[in-house]
């Protein structure tokens, strides 16, 4: 019964977009419900990296991973539906839905990433920071129609499959694909992925079921890089950090006081007196003991955050740090490990 009366709220909500899209003056003939598959993918901190570069070489670093992105959506037959600052969605099924939308749009997401190490060897080789993008992908019916009006309008897609990529797509970390219980299904035959990650997202009643995809066979075997520093060693420490909340991608003015209580090449735990939010990011400015009176900002996202006595503690990963700052922890985490 419950999936009945889900179904009607979703033909009530297309059938109340397409009304709209007929009332903005675009005939009813131009707006269609289709099944696609959807993915979003955008760059891990990159207001960090927009705020610490001059503007001329933030847009020429954009257009090359644009440049190369697109290369690999034409590749896999996917269309650019817009981009949005960093972030690019892209829809597998248009003009005409075919069996090959869900195996296209993994393969293709996979070889966004595989793109990565290319990209930022270049990157390094100018001084620019590297990137790091997290993918979102879902499945399932949208409003495929013009939106707008006589000063502007798009052919677009619309619906509660779309919101739900984004919100798919907030949760991966940098360098992760992950997708929705639906595109699983159609994918399972030919996906390894992770056990299911249940998460709540906005805007929907009921926790969903995220995958993070590690290879796929279609059309061809391809594997997601593996970041070393996923594997990093974890050491013990205690260091006094200060950090900001970042609000979408503002970062608020109050700050906080927290220690480190065990680091990594690329993530750590904090102890904090407030309860940080899950998924929220935060600024951060670690005095490492190898770098003086220096510091360095760090930006990372909450994965976890329990009570622990008066405190809490929070596990977080990094979504951008400078590459004198990787250095540095990376050295820091080995000394310790050498010392013990």
């Amino acid at each position: 019964m419950s999936a009945d009366i889900d179904q009607a709220n979703r033909d009530t909500v297309s059938d109340n977009i397409s009304n709209l899209l007929v009332r903005k003056g675009f005939p009813e003939s131009e707006v269609r419900t289709k099944a696609v598959t959807v993915l979003l993918s955008d760059i891990r901190g990159f207001s960090a990296i927009a705020n610490s570069h001059a503007a001329t070489d933030v847009v020429a670093l954009l257009n090359r991973y644009f440049q190369r992105m697109g290369d690999i959506i034409s590749e896999f037959e996917g269309r650019i539906d817009k981009l949005m600052g960093d972030s690019i969605l892209v829809v597998f099924g248009l003009p005409e839905s075919r069996e090959t939308d869900v195996e296209r749009a993994i393969a293709c997401a996979v070889a966004m990433q595989q793109a990565m190490s290319e990209l930022n060897d270049y990157n390094q080789s100018i001084g620019m920071p590297d990137l790091f993008m997290g993918i979102g992908i879902n499945s399932g019916e949208v409003v495929v129609g013009e939106l707008g009006s006589n000063h502007y309008n798009e052919y677009t897609v619309i619906g509660d499959e779309v919101n739900l990529v984004s919100r798919i797509e907030s949760h991966s970390l940098r360098g992760q694909i992950l997708i929705s219980e639906r595109t699983y299904k159609l994918a399972s035959e030919f996906v390894e992925v992770s056990a299911p990650n249940q998460i709540e997202v906005k805007g929907s009643s009921d926790a969903v079921n995220l995958y993070e995809v590690f290879s796929t066979t279609r059309p061809r075997e391809m594997e997601v890089p593996r970041r070393e520093e996923r594997k990093s060693p974890r050491v013990n420490t205690s260091m006094p950090l200060i950090f900001q909340l970042l609000s979408g991608k503002i970062v608020q003015p109050e700050k906080y006081e927290g220690v480190v209580l065990d680091l990594s090449y690329n993530g750590m735990m904090i102890s904090t007196e407030e309860r940080l939010p899950v998924m929220s990011e935060v600024k951060m400015s670690l005095a490492l003991e190898l770098f003086g009176d220096k510091k360095t900002d760090v930006y990372a996202r909450i994965l976890k955050s329990e009570q622990h006595g008066d405190r809490y503690r929070s596990s977080m990963e990094m979504t951008n740090i400078s590459r004198e700052g990787q250095a540095a922890i990376k050295q820091y985490v080995d000394q310790l490990i050498l010392a013990s």
